[in-house]
């Protein structure tokens, strides 16, 4: 993800991301998890503006202003990570700058709640509440997800408020990844089967980490400690 920021500018495709996330995937002894699963037809999701999630990277180039969310989910050792992160492309107005800003916030609230015995529903809740103060709508088809030697598995988590069954057990690893919309939430897929959009035409941001719980608390597993370092 630190080398996807650094070649993200104007004019580059989201094609050459995906080229040298790719590259660099392999170079490290993992594998792409998206690519061929259920026909994906990249290594990475690259998701701009009005793209919610799924974005399939293609030669259309960068533009100033745009919003662009880089998935990465990889295979290693036996098991799956996977994150997301929203890029800022060249000078891009406050508002977009603020949906990014909130959408980061909404998930570090939803991470700080985590614990053995906390109900599930509270990351939805958490999330939906920090997004609706904020004026934002929140995804509902865009879910989080038990995460392992399996890629997606239960258990199902939802960012929107709820009260499904179900509490957090020490072991439990999975995504939080919540998606913001500057206007309605309502989204529709292309026909490429993969390419999920807002209804309204609107921006998106998502962010996305993989955590586990723990006896006493919550870990997060795809934190970048050299990033904060620096």
């Amino acid at each position: 993800m630190r080398m996807a920021k650094q070649i993200v500018k104007v004019g580059i495709t989201t094609e050459e991301i995906d080229y040298h996330v790719h590259k660099a995937i392999i170079e490290h002894g993992a594998y792409p998890s998206p690519l061929n699963y259920r026909g994906f037809p990249k290594s990475v999701c690259t998701s701009v503006n009005e793209v919610a999630v799924h974005g399939i990277p293609n030669s259309r180039c960068l533009q100033n202003g745009d919003l662009l969310s880089v998935d990465i989910s990889l295979f290693y050792g036996g098991v799956h990570g996977d994150l997301c992160e929203t890029f800022l492309v060249g000078n891009v107005d406050e508002s977009g700058r603020r949906l990014v800003d909130i959408c980061r916030q909404s998930l570090d609230e939803a991470i700080s709640i985590c614990g053995p015995g906390v109900r599930m529903s509270t990351i939805g809740n958490t999330i939906s509440l920090f997004a609706k103060k904020s004026g934002y709508s929140v995804s509902e088809c865009c879910n989080g997800h038990g995460i392992g030697s399996v890629f997606h598995a239960l258990p199902d988590v939802s960012h929107v408020a709820n009260n499904r069954p179900g509490k957090m057990q020490p072991g439990m690893t999975f995504t939080i990844e919540p998606v913001l919309c500057e206007g309605s939430s309502k989204l529709y897929t292309w026909e490429d089967e993969w390419t999920i959009v807002t209804s309204d035409g609107m921006r998106t941001a998502q962010f996305e980490e993989t955590v586990l719980i723990t006896e006493d608390g919550v870990e997060v597993l795809t934190f970048d400690y050299e990033q904060q370092e620096a």
